[in-house]
């Protein structure tokens, strides 16, 4: 039988014990350490009108009860719940997820959790979901666009940080991140030159994708360093797709058949080349070397050869976005546009090129 003087399981003892289905509470807290409710809140808060002995002598107490703040009640207390949204229009999409996955890793670090919707498109539907996020009381919104093309920002008046990812926001004021496109041809040119090729061509995608017309003008400002152009004078414009990329290198052999390299704006118009320049009887890459955009792995591993290709780094891209968020919910807001880098992935299509 116990005593009067001997702890319960349910009180802190000499020795610290406690039951342990029920967590410690402030006011235990202070009577091991021999402090009140509020100063034990404000040592463990790092107040700074707490002696540094008291503030040792209540994280000691804190530790012998084996303490576990309430991050919910330190959340509201901050005014923030500790939750951001990620808002895409285009969750099936390859670029989107990535982004997706390096802002939610980025989050995840931080013990942030993340809401997540799919706007398909709609604009009905986007403000639905804002609306839902806000009376979630996010922190924050991340929107992540389907192309890379400038969007119009968020309807009405947003109560919480915006960071527009992949697409930027039309208006320079906002927080985006984006690829660095322009780099990105830049990088594809100068590796074909690098390969000691000297007469380069080019295969775009839709010129009404923003980054078609960035990457075309990063590869044409390498050229010209090296006192070279495009084949042709200018780049050739088609579809996203492979069908363009075989089109494309069939019409351009038939006029430019001294062509020892071709850049191709995307993976897809990358893969129609080679099936082309294979069934053309040029050899990939001793005759031509070849480079992709995106490093779509679906398709650059399982080309004949395997493409060399630029990634565009997305879930960098996304660890980006979480990054400026979470900086503009501390109130360091960085507004315009913050361009991430992307890499140059050698493969057959270019490795051995003479």
């Amino acid at each position: 039988m116990l005593d009067d003087s001997t702890p319960s399981r349910d009180e802190p003892g000499a020795h610290g014990d406690r039951h342990p289905a029920r967590p410690a509470t402030l006011k235990e807290i202070g009577a091991l350490a021999g402090v009140s409710i509020a100063t034990v809140s404000k040592a463990l808060n790092g107040r700074a009108d707490v002696s540094r002995a008291t503030r040792q002598r209540v994280q000691e107490a804190a530790d012998r009860l084996k303490f576990t703040p309430n991050s919910l009640a330190q959340g509201l207390l901050a005014g923030r719940t500790g939750t951001v949204g990620l808002l895409t229009n285009d969750l099936e999409g390859r670029f989107s997820i990535p982004v997706l996955m390096g802002a939610e890793d980025a989050f995840g670090a931080g013990s942030v959790s993340v809401f997540l919707c799919d706007a398909r498109g709609d604009a009905i539907r986007e403000q639905h979901h804002i609306r839902a996020l806000l009376s979630r009381r996010v922190d924050g919104l991340i929107v992540v666009g389907d192309t890379t093309n400038p969007r119009v920002p968020l309807a009405g008046s947003i109560p919480v940080p915006v960071v527009y990812a992949y697409a930027p926001s039309s208006d320079p004021r906002d927080m985006s991140a984006v690829n660095d496109n322009v780099s990105a041809g830049r990088m594809a040119a100068e590796h074909l030159v690098a390969c000691g090729r000297t007469r380069i061509a080019y295969l775009s995608g839709d010129p009404a994708f923003t980054a078609a017309g960035e990457r075309v003008a990063g590869a044409r400002a390498a050229l010209r360093e090296h006192g070279l152009d495009l084949v042709g004078g200018e780049a050739l414009y088609g579809e996203w797709s492979e069908i363009w990329g075989r089109a494309g290198a069939r019409s351009l052999l038939a006029r430019h058949p001294e062509v020892d390299g071709i850049v191709c704006g995307s993976d897809q118009v990358a893969r129609g080349v080679l099936d082309a320049l294979r069934e053309l009887g040029r050899h990939v890459p001793n005759d031509i070397s070849v480079i992709g955009h995106d490093n779509w792995e679906l398709l650059v591993t399982q080309s004949r050869p395997q493409l060399t290709t630029v990634d565009s780094n997305l879930q960098e891209l996304g660890r980006t976005a979480a990054r400026l968020l979470g900086e503009a919910i501390d109130g360091r807001t960085a507004s315009g546009t913050h361009t991430v880098a992307c890499r140059l992935v050698v493969r057959g299509s270019t490795l051995g090129a003479v």
